[in-house]
């Protein structure tokens, strides 16, 4: 395979890893987008096992660890897509990017070993000082990938006992001040290995990478994670792309470069819909425990509540119904329920609606993704700045397993999320919110929708009560 043929193969690729992206930028064209994903990947590999053949002089041996590997890898990542439960997917996909960082870290690593195997340099011959900035930098952002994904996982999680895996974050005295000297530790000691190719220091950048990846997510709260997922997202990205520069493997470079830049333009959306700054997260982040963010504890204030029979009553009197899922809906698995409940809604002559918040969940389109798997029609999902002129006019907006992204305390002067963009539920005339307990969401923070005389509290597991509700329907 003459080279003239691998960058062929690799415009290719590159071309349906773009058309991949613009695929699943919406839900009608996602199938679509992820089979031009499979494609260019299929391309990649082929074209790579092929070019490593050739370069091997076809020798066999170096070629079957590679198909070992990826026969490996690719069944136990279709293990692990196949057995995930929506619920558990903000994880898998935290667990995905804190591999491709540990990869960045093992071929930088390898590079810096065996140069002359990787056609950096010839054998006995220093790596050329571009080479070395390039793999400085691929190596320390992919360890900062790696072991702040590990963190990311445990927080998503939310079942591990290990106080750095918990939601709350996690703050010290002096926390930005050892963040930045470590900072500048790890610039330094990276440079120090460009300028001299020494591997201590080579070792030490690495290990304070490590250690920076922990340090820079432990202090995010649990409402600020679907940024963070975003985050680590454009993070592999380039660190694939810097490892791509060291091997002068254009289909590295530009794979990397695309998911670099579209998960930090993710990170940018992710932000403007919370209203805050990238750095501002980074930086602290709010979702802290309920007390601390209410300013101490409060006395219990009654609410109004109801069956799912009178929940079904009020809908089934309804023209129109908004409904607005959120991570509680995910954890219930209420997906289909809810899409069965809507049918007989509709076919009562009433108009349905679902609102959709930008970090509702705990990833970037969590709930678009929960929506899709239950096959709910594209034409009823609607995206906040598209609904939220519609709340006034709705019969009734029923919230199911969502709080933060419908607090109206994003109005309120003072308030941790105030200016943060919501879905304006509260306008609907009559509010209908179903959760487990009156326990505050990820903000932290007491939801002032709840104790409102035209709010309906219907308490339980989300799947019950809907499947209660559209059995009264009938």
């Amino acid at each position: 395979m003459s080279m003239n043929l691998v960058t062929l193969l690799y415009l290719v690729a590159s071309i349906c890893f773009i058309q991949a992206l613009k695929g699943l930028s919406h839900p009608t064209t996602s199938i679509r987008g992820n089979i031009f994903g499979m494609t260019g990947m299929a391309i990649a590999v082929l074209t790579t096992g092929a070019l490593i053949y050739k370069l091997a002089s076809g020798n066999l041996n170096g070629l079957a660890y590679v198909l070992v590997a990826l026969v490996a890898g690719g069944g136990l990542g279709a293990y692990m897509a196949n057995k995930v439960e929506m619920t558990k997917m903000p994880e898998l996909v935290a667990f995905m990017h804190s591999m491709i960082g540990l990869a960045a870290v093992f071929i930088a690593v390898a590079a810096v070993a065996e140069p002359h195997a990787f056609g950096i340099a010839l054998k006995g011959d220093p790596i050329p000082s571009g080479n070395r900035l390039e793999l400085f930098l691929g190596a320390a952002i992919g360890a900062i990938t790696f072991s702040g994904s590990v963190i990311a996982f445990g927080k998503l999680s939310g079942k591990y006992k290990f106080r750095l895996f918990q939601g709350a974050p996690v703050q010290f005295a002096g926390q930005h001040m050892l963040n930045l000297v470590l900072g500048l530790a790890t610039i330094g000691l990276g440079l120090v290995f460009v300028f001299t190719e020494s591997w201590p220091a080579f070792f030490a950048m690495l290990a304070l990478a490590f250690v920076m990846g922990v340090l820079i997510i432990i202090p995010i709260g649990g409402a600020d994670m679907p940024v963070v997922v975003s985050m680590l997202n454009s993070y592999s990205g380039w660190a694939a792309a810097g490892i791509g520069f060291s091997l002068n493997n254009a289909m590295l470079i530009v794979a990397g470069s695309l998911v670099g830049s579209s998960g930090a333009i993710l990170s940018y959306i992710m932000c403007k819909a919370m209203n805050r700054s990238f750095f501002n997260v980074i930086l602290g982040g709010f979702g802290g425990d309920a007390t601390a963010a209410t300013g101490g504890a409060k006395e219990q204030r009654p609410v109004k509540s109801g069956s799912a029979d009178d929940a079904a009553f009020v809908l089934g009197n309804a023209e129109t119904v908004v409904i607005v899922p959120g991570y509680g809906l995910a954890v219930a698995r209420a997906q289909h329920a809810v899409k069965e409940l809507a049918q007989k809604l509709v076919e009562k002559g009433i108009t349905v609606k679902y609102a959709i918040h930008p970090v509702a969940g705990r990833m970037p389109g969590h709930m678009n993704v929960l929506l899709a798997e239950a096959e709910v029609p594209y034409d009823q999902v609607f995206e906040m700045e598209d609904i939220n002129g519609e709340f006034g006019q709705a019969d009734v907006a029923i919230i199911l397993g969502a709080n933060d992204v419908v607090n109206p305390a994003a109005h309120t002067k003072g308030s941790p999320i105030y200016g943060m963009p919501i879905l304006e539920a509260y306008k609907a005339k009559t509010v209908i919110v179903n959760k487990r307990s009156m326990a505050a969401g990820y903000a932290g923070l007491d939801n002032e929708l709840f104790y409102m005389d035209k709010t309906m509290m219907v308490f339980g597991d989300a799947k019950k009560v809907v499947e209660d509700m559209g059995k009264a329907i009938e």
